[in-house]
């Protein structure tokens, strides 16, 4: 495949404009809105009842989340070994996709009493969303050289952020102005958003499909059991890894800083309503400010890494986290907290977008194993996910202060920081540029 394609490499970032939708619709702004509003009631409060058993709301979403996000953990590195060995990680991504994509239709149907339906199909969602990103992150090294990686990463960051967007849009005009449409039932509304991400989503994703190349199998692929071929696969590219100092130094730092870049991303809402009580459309507009923002930073910090090198970008990036983490602790205006939003879309979307194209060049040019690479990557980032909300949950629950989850956060920050400047040192000394 010819490398630096615009076509192809426009048809690999629709992929990323078509399942964005799915993170913010549903992970940060109308579904949790929409499912924390039917499920608190007048008798049982935030109580709520699965299967028998008793949870409070929001605990229950995120125990399904972090469950969605440890089944993915575990399954992917198989899984990406087994599209690696056989050549069909496009057929993976089709799989992840209509299953997101279908899991979010089904969301329509998702009311009070359908709570076990509606938590079932939410984890699926998240599931297809985990698996499909992967697959195609595996792509970049495969349609960009090297010296064009961030630039690409960047453009697929800012249609993944322009596509949800303009879909977020259209949501609330039918959330906010039902009446509009003649809509009467209040739940028909959010209900018709997850809908429309399903379609969305399994729509412009027929544009990658079509273009993106299926892969070739290996000539001397294993033929054992499917699950036994998945794990030798794994476990020669684990021996990989091991050998690759840069690449280990690297995946270090990115496990501590994404546990504070994804958490910060999923409680956003949450953290702006209990310390400001800001109301569901200013938290709106937040996300939304966060989103358009991030664009910019993405292409930005593309632009600053190439004359500065990758490394030191990010952890310029990380020292700003850091920032971040004590301004939440100490705001007490609403205005600061747009400008901190503000500076969390910049760094947002550069971090995200500098992290896979920097993984990208760290991974040998004469590698064919590419997505089994990025499963690591992957595996890595979900299992940070797991455990930043976790301890930001317990800091909260030990404190009764969420600010104190916010300052906590720049402990995992720091960590992340140090291992970078471990991993600048050692391109100094070998006089590496990840330019």
């Amino acid at each position: 495949m010819k490398l630096n394609d615009k076509s192809t490499i426009r048809a690999w970032a629709m992929f990323d404009w078509s399942n964005s939708a799915y993170n913010l619709v549903i992970t940060s702004t109308i579904f949790p809105a929409y499912y924390t509003a039917i499920t608190t009631t007048q008798d049982k409060g935030d109580q709520v009842n699965f299967f028998g058993f008793q949870f409070i709301n929001t605990a229950l979403a995120n125990y399904s989340l972090a469950f969605a996000y440890l089944i993915m953990a575990i399954i992917l590195p198989v899984l990406s070994a087994i599209a690696d060995n056989r050549g069909n990680k496009k057929s993976f991504m089709k799989v992840f996709t209509y299953l997101g994509g279908f899991s979010c239709i089904g969301l329509f149907f998702f009311k009070l009493d359908t709570l076990e339906w509606g938590i079932i199909c939410s984890t699926l969602a998240a599931m297809g969303y985990i698996g499909g990103v992967l697959f195609n992150n595996s792509y970049l090294p495969e349609i960009a050289s090297i010296d064009e990686q961030d630039r690409v990463s960047a453009q697929g960051f800012a249609y993944g952020y322009i596509g949800s967007v303009l879909l977020q849009i259209i949501c609330f005009v039918f959330v906010l102005k039902p009446e509009w449409f003649g809509i009467q039932d209040a739940t028909f509304a959010p209900r018709l958003s997850f809908l429309l991400v399903g379609l969305w989503w399994m729509g412009f994703s027929q544009i990658p499909f079509k273009k993106l190349p299926s892969g070739k199998a290996k000539p001397n692929k294993i033929n054992t059991h499917i699950l036994r071929s998945g794990f030798r696969e794994l476990n020669a590219v684990w021996i990989k890894i091991k050998g690759l100092q840069n690449l280990k130094k690297f995946l270090g730092a990115f496990f501590f800083y994404a546990m504070g870049v994804q958490t910060t991303m999923l409680v956003a809402a949450a953290f702006g309503e209990k310390v400001l009580h800001l109301g569901a459309s200013k938290l709106i507009v937040t996300i939304l400010i966060i989103q358009l923002v991030a664009i910019v930073g993405a292409f930005f910090m593309s632009t600053l890494a190439k004359r500065m090198g990758n490394v030191r970008v990010l952890i310029i990036a990380v020292l700003l986290w850091i920032v971040v983490c004590f301004s939440a602790y100490l705001i007490q205006t609403e205005m600061q907290f747009y400008i901190l939003a503000a500076l969390v879309g910049l760094i947002m979307g550069g971090i995200q977008s500098l992290s896979r194209s920097t993984y990208s060049k760290l991974i040998p040019r004469e590698e064919e194993d590419t997505t089994a690479f990025f499963s690591f990557y992957d595996v890595t980032e979900k299992l940070a996910i797991v455990i930043g909300l976790f301890f930001f949950a317990f800091i909260e629950e030990q404190t009764k202060n969420i600010r104190y989850s916010a300052l906590s956060l720049a402990l995992f920050f720091g960590i992340g920081m140090f291992f970078l400047i471990r991993l600048l040192r050692q391109n100094n000394k070998e006089n590496v540029s990840l330019n």
